[in-house]
This record gives C-alpha cells, sequence and structure tokens, in this order.
C-alpha cells in the first residue's frame, strides 16, 4: 500500500529495534511556533485530512467534558480534555472542502507548538498472514482468544495487576513459554490456526492483523487482552549477545535471523514473556486499517501511536523526517498526521509509531522506519 498519506486498547505496539532506540526526554517544553516554520505546509492537503478531524470530532463530541485524553497536568495549554475541543468541533461543521478554506480552518482554530527538534520516529503495520479454520497440515500454531481466567484488577496500593486465581490465591498469568508448553491447551479458545510460531509472534508485536483463511476468504483480528508479563524486544537480546548490531534490527532482520536459526527461534522469542490475546473485528471495512486507542480505524500515513501520558489522543501533529521508499533508499516526508495510537513501548518527548497500512510495502516501510526528525503539535483554540 502506498504510504501518502487505541480511549480503549491498552496495546504494546512495541519496538522490535527499541534496542537502537535513543534516550528519550520525558519532560514535555513546548514552545509557540507559526506556520510557517513548518516545512512543508503550504504543500500539504489539509481539505483531504478534514474526514479524519470529523471522525474524532464525533468521538470526542460523545465524552463527558470532563474525559482526560492524556499529557500531563500543566504541560498542555489546551485539548487535553474532550471539552477542550468544542470550538473547534463546532467550528469545523461548517467548512467546506475547498483547499484554502480548509487550510484556514487549521490555521484559525489550532495554534502550533514545537515538540521536539530531535524525535525519533519508527512505523508499524498491520499484518496479513495465511491461516485456517481448523488444525491441519501446516497450519499448527494456534491463535488464542482471551482466557476466561485471565483477570485484571488493582493490587493493594491501587495498581493495575493482570493474572489468574490459583487455589484462592492471585498469581501472574501464564507466560509465553508456558502457553507455548501447553498451558491453555484443551481451552478451546483457538480462533484460528496459523503457518508457523515466528506468524503469530510478528503478530502479537503489531497488535492486530489480516488473517488469509485457506477458503480464500480475509477476516479481521485485533487485540482482545495481554497476560501482564514485561516486553523484552528479541532485538535488544541479539544485540547484547553479539549476533547483531544495533543499527541492523529491523523486522526482516530478525525475521531473517530466526529462519537461519531454528534450533534456537523458540528460545528466543520465548525470552520475550509478553502474550497477546486476539478476537474477531468484523465491524471495520477492510479498506480502513485497524481500530487504535480512540476507537477510530487507522489511516495509513495519517495515524501515529504516541506516549499519551505526553501528549493527548486526537491531536494533529505536524512531522518532518524521511521514510524508507519501496523503491529503495528514502524520502523526505513531512505530513499531518493523527495521534489516534498507543504503544508500551512508545515512550519519550517527541516518539511517534507511524502506522503505514497493510500489505507488503507497508511491511517493509514499518520495519526499516527508523528515522529521527522533528515534531510540531496542533492544540486546538478553546471555545470562545
Amino acid at each position: 500500500m502506498n504510504i501518502v498519506s487505541r480511549i480503549s486498547l491498552g496495546l504494546g505496539l512495541a519496538l522490535l529495534s527499541s534496542c537502537a532506540e535513543p534516550q528519550q526526554e520525558t519532560r514535555l517544553d513546548l514552545t509557540p511556533v507559526s506556520y510557517a516554520m513548518l516545512d512543508g505546509w503550504s504543500a500539504e492537503t489539509p481539505a483531504q485530512l478534514l474526514p479524519e478531524l470529523r471522525s474524532e470530532c464525533q468521538r470526542l463530541m460523545r465524552l463527558p467534558p470532563e474525559t482526560h485524553l492524556g499529557g500531563a497536568e500543566g504541560t498542555i495549554p489546551n485539548g487535553s480534555r474532550a471539552g477542550d475541543w468544542s470550538g473547534a468541533c463546532t467550528a469545523l461543521q461548517s467548512v467546506a472542502s475547498a483547499p484554502e478554506e480548509a487550510r484556514r480552518y487549521f490555521e484559525q482554530w489550532f495554534a502550533p507548538y514545537l515538540v521536539s527538534n530531535d524525535a525519533f520516529f519508527t512505523g508499524y503495520y498491520e499484518p496479513q498472514i495465511y491461516a485456517s479454520a481448523t488444525r491441519e497440515g501446516a497450519f499448527q500454531t494456534p491463535l488464542y482468544a482471551a482466557p476466561g481466567d485471565l483477570v485484571r484488577t488493582k493490587d493493594t496500593v491501587g495498581d493495575w495487576v493482570t493474572g489468574r486465581w490459583d487455589n484462592g490465591k492471585f498469581v501472574p498469568y501464564y507466560t509465553r513459554a508456558e502457553i507455548d508448553g501447553g498451558a491453555l491447551d484443551g481451552h478451546g479458545l483457538e480462533i484460528a490456526w496459523l503457518r508457523s510460531p515466528e506468524d503469530l509472534f510478528f503478530l502479537q508485536i503489531q497488535g492486530s492483523g489480516r488473517l488469509v483463511m485457506t477458503d480464500g476468504s480475509v477476516r479481521r483480528v485485533g487485540y482482545a487482552a495481554k497476560n501482564g508479563a514485561p516486553y523484552v524486544p528479541i532485538g535488544r537480546i541479539l544485540v547484547s549477545r553479539g549476533e547483531m548490531a544495533a543499527q541492523d534490527v529491523s523486522l526482516p532482520s530478525l525475521r531473517n535471523w530466526l529462519a537461519a536459526h531454528p534450533d534456537q527461534a523458540r528460545s528466543l522469542m520465548e525470552q520475550n514473556p509478553d502474550y497477546v490475546f486476539f478476537k474477531r473485528v468484523d465491524t471495520i471495512p477492510l479498506d480502513r486499517g485497524a481500530p487504535g486507542a480512540m476507537g477510530i480505524p487507522l489511516t495509513p500515513g495519517r495515524s501515529v501511536a504516541v506516549d499519551r501520558s505526553l501528549l493527548p489522543l486526537g491531536v494533529p501533529l505536524w512531522l518532518e523526517t524521511r521514510i524508507p521508499l519501496a523503491s529503495g533508499g528514502e524520502g523526505r516526508w513531512t505530513h499531518l498526521t493523527f495521534a489516534q495510537d498507543v504503544g508500551s513501548d512508545i515512550k519519550g518527548v517527541g516518539r511517534a509509531d507511524l502506522f503505514t497500512g497493510w500489505g507488503a510495502e507497508a511491511e517493509q516501510v514499518a520495519g526499516s522506519l527508523r528515522s529521527h526528525g522533528r515534531m510540531i503539535v496542533l492544540l486546538p483554540h478553546p471555545p470562545a
């Protein structure tokens, strides 16, 4: 898919290559800037983004006004609560799709603030994986729905914990190694069967995907739950072993390593105890992306995952960076995007994960995208 372009999911869209990720600042200092400082703003097509913003406004205006969308208290001038959007969303109702009118709308109702001159961008995508409705032939790896005994609750100090009850005692839920070893066999949780543990592993990292069934049909699956174990990037492990240089870690290089070391693949993947469970998602058309943290279908090249503790969901983000090209090399990329998703490994100021779509090209771009650049957030003006 050509790149021109979850508050409900706690999905771990974790970086495969986080071993190569630079240290990120955790203090957000926003600096007001002008639209003239947005390199490429005059060439952007704001009119094409109005449907995206209208979908956000429909969602935001159904929420109680005090609903917190993200960002630390006192660091976001406006836009961290649903009610802060009432002015911009009301004005949007009368905006036509004429290019200059759409541009004037953004410039009138959103104030740009510099987030980081050294932002760090990666990519994620919606994988397409061959699957079978029954266990047969090469399809021997189960894709599990969330188990009934998986419990998420608060501990005695008020922190959220995930686990299960065992003889009246609350214990951590099964790890990846325990589940691979058969801990859930016979529970009837299989919603499909995949061709390899590697296909399952990378599907779990992305958090959603499309299953190409043996009868030719396509089913979408999305995140349902996690086992609560910490995410451990296998790329970081390979770098620590000296088997791969940090700058060489990418989705393709990790796939290649697992394929070249079949005797070590399972043990390596099991060093990441994190395990994601899935559910069928049949309400979103297949020409749209999976729903993100806002419950809105993600748009290739326009939706990003951010650190919600620093930035509110929904805000437009102007990104200036370079991205890999399908033809090889990389090209300059400056576009307006929307903070519509989150990720357990997307942390820090200026950190964003760009949704690249689905299919081979989206996988290639997402797997290779690790670029620095500049990030500017557009915050809605308060209602009059």
